[in-house]
């Protein structure tokens, strides 16, 4: 037992707390390096692009992983720049605003961008022109990534950023010192409460982003049939 333990009876039960939420971090890290790369292979293989894909990086801090992700986020961001703006240059007015429509119904948008996406793209086929409409052509998808790229650099700006990966293959109060440089009931307490505050927002943003990139692999698949 810690020495703090005997002035703070509470810590045992903080620490496997802060271990707890810790491992949710990573889970939810881990299920956006997944995701981010699904979504890099997508367009990779239908809108022609050259993305790297990436990799969660075990000796580096929380930190350093965000910021690989908002990385990768950003270069796919400038992908799907370039196919809107090639679609807002080649479709006429009134064909590129139905695009932005949500109430267009989503074949209708797949067969506009049929007409010019072989022309954008040299050769082009149904899936291309799904991937164009699910992700270029939908406001919710741009806003579900934006949505997340800030959450997690709002988690690598916190008191959670400096925390190493790889703590959770130590003993718990190696975790602790790792995380926290102490055991002080204040430290356990800030850290449990910075946990549950981004654990919160990047569940929810990591949920959505996940299932918007199905749905794009989802209506490749379709299309592909």
């Amino acid at each position: 037992m810690a020495q703090s333990d005997f002035l703070y009876p509470d810590n045992p039960r903080r620490r496997q707390e802060v271990n707890r939420l810790h491992q949710q971090l990573l889970d939810c890290l881990s299920d956006s390096f997944h995701a981010t790369n699904k979504l890099t292979e997508v367009l990779n293989t239908h809108l022609g692009c050259s993305l790297a894909s990436i990799e969660m990086k075990r000796d580096g801090t929380i930190k350093e992983n965000c910021d690989i992700i908002i990385q990768a986020m950003m270069k796919i961001q400038k992908e799907l720049q370039k196919v809107d703006e090639a679609l807002k240059e080649k479709l006429e007015p009134t064909l590129y605003r139905k695009l932005q429509d949500i109430k267009e119904r989503e074949t209708e948008k797949i067969a506009i961008v049929q007409k010019v996406i072989s022309v954008i793209l040299g050769e082009a086929t149904s899936a291309a022109s799904a991937v164009a409409v699910k992700l270029v052509g939908s406001n919710v998808t741009t806003g579900i990534i934006n949505k997340l790229v800030t959450v997690l650099a709002q988690i690598g700006a916190s008191l959670l950023g400096s925390i190493g990966v790889a703590v959770l293959g130590l003993g718990i109060d190696m975790i602790i010192r790792a995380i926290l440089g102490a055991v002080e009931k204040t430290q356990l307490q800030a850290a449990i409460k910075s946990y549950e505050k981004h654990l919160v927002e990047f569940k929810s943003a990591s949920e959505k982003y996940h299932q918007a990139i199905t749905e794009v692999t989802n209506t490749v698949k379709h299309q592909m049939k």
